[in-house]
């Protein structure tokens, strides 16, 4: 990699090898286009910010749905090194506000869609954010906004003249923010580059392959993939939301090769009334991150044919960390695999001591596709990235072979009269219950056992008690595990990687438990 090298060269190498080959398929607009076409219009968007003064290390944010405006203003300004801020269009204006704030973003690109939640951060002034130029995708646009479109017909096609370096920022995502305020997780050309690497060589993607992105972009587990198919020469296809039908409808008529899928997306897919009529013999493997894939789920998908291949990661390592291949998915079914090839995972104590196999403990990744830091945060960068290792905050174990089953985050763990309670294990339990198709286990405070778990139930068989859930869970796990009580809810929150938000269970739920 020399100095020139940067992320948004990607596409530009791509359509210089592959001109006409199929890039993108954007469903719900239907238009596709060539690696030529996007690379000419993302060149036309690094133009047209540099003609309103955007430059090498300025931030650009990013309030847009999947599809190809996302990628041509991602790769665009990325080629001459503006940082890009992929933002979550689920928060209020109130939360993107802190984030435009914090990052320091100088221009929004929003679609029109948004514009009310625009409006209001806009209102706010110096104290909503920074932004000096509002650009509009779509029709309707507000008259503080310039149009995307008449920009980019007014701006060069040709390549950028000064490029990113490979240490240069490429972006900051920020976290959930399932507790406190979201930190912008920074990551360079290079740290993105190796996880392309990893990924390479580690991942079963072919030369030849399509890649149906489900999560949204402003997702690591989108955009590390929608990234890494256009380094491969992989054709795209773009949904703008999750549908699950639509899902099954493009797997068949776009030949789908693979996908990545949070374990809800993959529930509700099951859920799809008569899917079994669409053909997915295309599709090699399904991978799911996000949350641990629960086994009767992986068995579900196994009885058509289909394999799930566990992927752990997260947005501090670009995506990868661990993977199961097609190698070991059945015969290790629930784990998440070994590490990645250039990528180091262990199981440790919080001072950083190697635990033995088969022990729980926090999970920790080393590899030069780590973050380079959060975003204005010293202390809280320092306190997770030691000695180069990433202190994740997650619970596995790992066991003789070397590979990672993740049982929990380590501030879910309950601790039930002194012993260490997954709720992921519980979980597992409870979604083997025929009547129950979602569920979720938080701590509740208990004065004889200090914590106890609480079963929390979204159920198909309304005829389901409480009851029947405990006497479900008694003969499946040991006593200190059982939740000393359940309860029916019609919807478990979820942020929009597909985790459960417990501190919200915790805030419905307070307790204290049933003694």
């Amino acid at each position: 990699m020399n100095k020139g090298f940067n992320i948004g060269d990607c596409l530009s190498t791509r359509a210089y090898l592959n001109p006409n080959r199929e890039a993108l398929f954007d469903v719900i607009p239907d238009r596709r286009f060539t690696f030529t076409e996007l690379n000419n219009r993302a060149n036309q968007c690094c133009a047209a910010l540099g003609s309103l003064g955007m430059s090498k290390g300025d931030r650009v944010a990013l309030l847009l749905h999947n599809g190809h405006q996302f990628l041509e203003s991602f790769f665009g300004p990325a080629k001459a090194g503006m940082v890009l801020m992929p933002l979550n269009w689920r928060l209020t204006a109130n939360e993107l506000a802190f984030i435009l704030k914090d990052g320091g973003a100088r221009t929004i690109l929003f679609e029109s869609e948004f514009a009310p939640v625009v409006a209001q951060i806009r209102e706010m002034g110096d104290a909503g954010s920074d932004i000096e130029q509002w650009i509009c995708i779509g029709d309707d646009a507000p008259d503080f906004a310039q149009s995307y479109e008449t920009l980019l017909a007014a701006n060069s096609e040709e390549e950028p003249g000064e490029k990113a370096g490979e240490n240069d920022n490429l972006f900051i995502m920020y976290t959930s923010g399932t507790t406190g305020h979201p930190k912008g997780v920074v990551h360079t050309h290079k740290t993105v580059f190796w996880a392309l690497l990893t990924l390479g060589n580690t991942a079963e993607v072919h030369l030849a392959d399509k890649y149906l992105i489900l999560l949204p972009l402003f997702h690591v587990g989108a955009l590390t993939p929608m990234i890494g198919s256009v380094y491969k020469g992989n054709t795209l296809v773009i949904l703008r939301n999750f549908d699950p039908q639509k899902t099954w409808s493009l797997i068949e008529s776009e030949q789908i090769s693979t996908t990545l899928a949070v374990p809800a997306m993959l529930g509700f897919m099951l859920q799809v009334p008569d899917f079994q009529r669409y053909d997915w013999s295309s599709l090699r493997a399904i991978t799911s991150g996000a949350a641990p894939l629960p086994v009767t789920t992986i068995n579900a998908y196994l009885d058509l044919g289909i394999e799930i291949h566990q992927v752990y990661g997260m947005t501090e390592t670009c995506g990868p960390a661990c993977l199961i291949g097609p190698d070991d998915a059945r015969r290790k079914i629930g784990s998440t695999g070994k590490s990645f090839f250039h990528t180091e995972v262990r199981i440790a104590d919080t001072a950083g001591n190697v635990l033995p196999r088969g022990e729980a403990g926090e999970v920790q990744v080393r590899g030069a596709h780590i973050m380079k830091e959060y975003w204005n945060r010293p202390e809280a960068t320092a306190e997770t990235i030691v000695d180069g290792w990433l202190h994740t905050g997650d619970v596995a174990t790992m066991d003789e072979e070397g590979f990672v089953t993740i049982q929990d985050r380590m501030k879910d763990m309950i601790i039930s009269g002194g012993e260490n309670v997954y709720p992921a294990e519980i979980e597992n339990v409870l979604l083997s219950h025929p009547g129950i198709s979602d569920a979720a286990v938080i701590g509740q405070d208990s004065a004889k056992w200090g914590e106890s778990p609480l079963a929390i139930i979204v159920r198909t068989d309304q005829t389901l008690t409480e009851a029947q859930v405990l006497e479900h869970c008694s003969t499946k796990l040991a006593r200190f595990k059982l939740p000393k009580g359940a309860v029916f809810i019609e919807q478990i929150p979820r942020n929009p990687s597909g985790k459960v938000l417990k501190r919200v269970l915790r805030e419905q739920y307070p307790g204290p438990a049933p003694e």
